[in-house]
C-alpha cells in the first residue's frame, strides 16, 4: 500500500498499490435502473401457482376444494354403480347373504353353545331358514292360492273407481289419463312382456338364490375365522380401527335385519287385523304384501297400504276404504314413532331423506332387489365411516363431534 506523507492512500490506487478506476458521473447514473430491474425480476420470479393460490380469498379456495372433492366423490359413486349394474346378480346375492347371515347369527351362536361343530351348526341354521320359508310359503299358498286371482280383479275394480273419481273431479279427460298412465308404464319399463328377458331374469334369480345359500353356509361356518385372517394381515393402529369398524358394522346389520323383520311382522298383523275386522276380502294376501313391503322402508309400506285401500274401495266402497286408510296410517305412525326407535335403537338411525335417496338409488340400479338391500348397506356404511372418523379424532387429540 502506498501512502502519502499524511498517511493517506492516494486516489486511483488500491491497498496493494494497483491503480483503480476513478468512479465518474457516467458510471454512477445507471445504478438506479439496474436495481429496479433486479427488483422487477425478483418480483416476477415470486408470482407462481402457489402465490396465486394464496392470493385468492379463502371463500374461493374453499369452494374450489369442496367442488373438487364433490366431483371425485360423484365419479366414484358412478363407477361403483356401473360395476354394480354389470355384476347385479352377484352384488344382490352378496347383499342378501350378509343380510341372512346377520339374521341367523344368534341361532348359530346358540347351536355353538350346545357344543355342535361349526359345519353342523351352519347347516342346521340354513335348514331352519329354508324350513321357515318353505313352510310359510306353502301355508300361504294353500290358504290364498284361489284368492290371488280375485286380488287382481279387486285391484282392477279399485283402479277403475279411482279413475272415475279423478276424471269426474279433476279437469282430466280419459284420453289424457290413458296417456299419462302409458308414459308412467314406459318410464318404469312396464311395456310388453319379453319371454326371453323373463327367462333370463328367472335364471338369474335362481342362480343368485343358489349362490346365496352356498355363501350363507360358508359365512356361518367360517365367517369369524375369515375376519380374524383379515385382521392378522394388518399392523399398527389400522388393526384396531378395522376391528372396531367391523364390529360396529356387523352389529348394525344384525340389528337392522332382526328389527326390520319384527317391524314388518307387526305391520302385517296390525293391518291384517284391521282388514279382518272391517270384513275386507283377501285379508291374508294383503297382510303378506304388507309384510314383504315392510322390508323397503317408507316406500314399501306406502305401496302396501295403497293396495289395501284399493281392494277395500273396490269391495266395500269409499267408507270402508277410508277406514282402512285410517288404520294403515295409524299402524305406520305407531311403527315409525314408537316401534322403530324402540327396536332399532340408535344403531341404524338414518334421516328419512337419506332413506328415500338410498331406496330410490337402489331401485334404479337393481329394481326391487336393490330397494331391499339399499338401506342396510347405507346404514352399515354410515356406521363404519362414523367409527373410523371418531378413531381419527381421538388419535389427533380432539374431542369427537356429536351429531
Amino acid at each position: 500500500m502506498v501512502e502519502d506523507g499524511a498517511g493517506r492512500t492516494p486516489e486511483g490506487t488500491t491497498d496493494d498499490g494497483n491503480p483503480t478506476a476513478r468512479p465518474g458521473p457516467a458510471l454512477a447514473a445507471p445504478v438506479a435502473p439496474m436495481a429496479g430491474t433486479v427488483r422487477t425480476v425478483a418480483a416476477g420470479a415470486g408470482t407462481g401457482p402457489r402465490q396465486a393460490w394464496a392470493g385468492l380469498p379463502w371463500l374461493v379456495r374453499s369452494a374450489v376444494l369442496w367442488s373438487a372433492c364433490l366431483v371425485v366423490f360423484v365419479a366414484g359413486l358412478y363407477l361403483v354403480g356401473k360395476i354394480a349394474v354389470l355384476l347385479a346378480p352377484l352384488a344382490i346375492a352378496l347383499a342378501v347373504t350378509f343380510f341372512l347371515t346377520a339374521l341367523l347369527d344368534p341361532v348359530l351362536l346358540l347351536l355353538r353353545r350346545l357344543r355342535l361343530p361349526a359345519a353342523l351348526a351352519a347347516l342346521l341354521s340354513v335348514l331352519l331358514l329354508l324350513g321357515v320359508l318353505v313352510g310359510v310359503g306353502v301355508l300361504v299358498w294353500n290358504l290364498t292360492a284361489s284368492q290371488f286371482g280375485e286380488l287382481s280383479q279387486e285391484l282392477d275394480q279399485g283402479l277403475q273407481r279411482s279413475r272415475d273419481f279423478v276424471t269426474s273431479t279433476l279437469p282430466v279427460t280419459d284420453s289424457q289419463l290413458d296417456k299419462l298412465i302409458q308414459q308412467a308404464r314406459d318410464g318404469l319399463g312396464g311395456g310388453a312382456p319379453d319371454p326371453v328377458g323373463g327367462a333370463r331374469t328367472a335364471t338369474e334369480f335362481l342362480g343368485s338364490a343358489l349362490l346365496s345359500l352356498v355363501l350363507l353356509f360358508f359365512l356361518l361356518k367360517d365367517g369369524r375365522s375369515m375376519w380374524h385372517w383379515v385382521l392378522r394381515r394388518m399392523t399398527g393402529p389400522n388393526r384396531e380401527v378395522t376391528a372396531e369398524a367391523g364390529r360396529v358394522g356387523w352389529r348394525t346389520l344384525g340389528a337392522y335385519s332382526r328389527g326390520t323383520m319384527l317391524i314388518a311382522a307387526i305391520d302385517a298383523i296390525g293391518i291384517g287385523l284391521a282388514l279382518v275386522l272391517l270384513r275386507v276380502p283377501l285379508a291374508l294376501p294383503l297382510a303378506l304384501i304388507t309384510f314383504l313391503g315392510g322390508f323397503v322402508p317408507i316406500i314399501g309400506a306406502t305401496v302396501a297400504g295403497a293396495v289395501a285401500v284399493l281392494v277395500a274401495l273396490a269391495a266395500k266402497g269409499p267408507t270402508v276404504a277410508l277406514l282402512v286408510l285410517a288404520a294403515v296410517i295409524t299402524v305406520q305412525q305407531v311403527e315409525g314413532n314408537l316401534l322403530e326407535p324402540l327396536v332399532m335403537k340408535r344403531q341404524v338411525q338414518l334421516h328419512p331423506a337419506v332413506i328415500l335417496v338410498a331406496v330410490t338409488a337402489g331401485t334404479l340400479i337393481a329394481g326391487i332387489a336393490g330397494a331391499f338391500v339399499s338401506v342396510p348397506i347405507t346404514a352399515v356404511a354410515y356406521r363404519v365411516i362414523d367409527t373410523v372418523q371418531r378413531h381419527r379424532q381421538d388419535a389427533a387429540g380432539r374431542p369427537p363431534t356429536t351429531a
